[in-house]
């Protein structure tokens, strides 16, 4: 008989960002985020690769374009995806459907908080952040902002589900 899926809300409050070597895409999204929620948060932020070595630098043009927001990613050093690690996240956020899948066959008792990046907002929009691997600064810096404002969308939803933010409300302060 297959394992009944852990419900989001029972694991703890860390956020597991995924792409394929941990090295572009999923280090950017840890250190927006991790900016993004600031030092009081009691979330935590993680990242890893679905075919990553152990200890890879980010990209350097993925440092360079996160500099232009004032984050250091010189200290990240990539990790493969592990069980600890999904045993440890509430949220799996994957940049692909490709991702997603991969880790569903791979984990399939933690297919419940595997989400696409692009899927937390109203819209439900679903879709890919493309690797930039091998390209220009400017393509990394198109798919820093696709992941930049979808993290926008993955931060209310985490409010809302905290019971910080109702949808269509102003919040008192």
């Amino acid at each position: 008989m297959k394992p009944e899926a852990p419900k989001p809300e029972a694991a703890p409050k860390q956020i597991l960002f995924v792409c394929t070597g941990n090295i572009c895409r999923s280090p950017m999204a840890e250190y927006i985020m991790r900016a993004r929620l600031g030092n009081q948060s009691e979330w935590k932020v993680a990242s890893a690769g679905v075919a990553a070595a152990e200890g890879e630098p980010a990209s350097e043009e993925a440092v360079v374009v996160c500099r232009e927001l004032g984050l250091d990613l010189r200290r990240h050093g990539s990790q493969p995806v592990t069980r600890a690690l999904m045993e440890k996240s509430r949220w799996v956020v994957v940049m692909t459907e490709t991702h997603r899948e991969v880790l569903a066959r791979q984990y399939p008792e933690f297919h419940a908080r595997i989400r696409l990046l692009k899927s937390f907002g109203f819209s439900k929009a679903f879709g890919d952040i493309p690797d930039p691997i091998g390209g220009p600064h400017e393509v990394y810096r198109t798919v820093r902002d696709m992941i930049e404002s979808a993290i926008s969308d993955l931060v209310l939803f985490l409010m809302e589900q905290d019971g910080r933010v109702q949808p269509g409300r102003e919040q008192k302060t």
